[in-house]
């Protein structure tokens, strides 16, 4: 499970790089397709899905909370 949370912020972190790319790159061609902003989206869109994911292998019991203990 670790591994696929660390896999799952080095997609993200690589989606933003590629967005900050295609920014930096400056304008595009009268056809071309939005770059940017799907890359953008693919970053929200895995967020999302990482943090359901992680909610809900909590939910079945597959990983277990640490930090500080609740009512402190």
């Amino acid at each position: 499970m670790k591994y696929l949370v660390i896999l799952a912020f080095a997609a993200i972190l690589l989606s933003l790089g590629t967005a900050l790319f295609f920014m930096l790159k400056g304008k595009r061609q009268p056809g071309e397709k939005p770059n940017m902003a799907r890359a953008l989206a693919f970053r929200v869109g895995f967020s999302v899905l990482l943090f359901a994911c992680i909610l809900i292998s909590w939910k079945l019991g597959w990983i277990q909370p640490t930090g500080i203990p609740a009512g402190r």
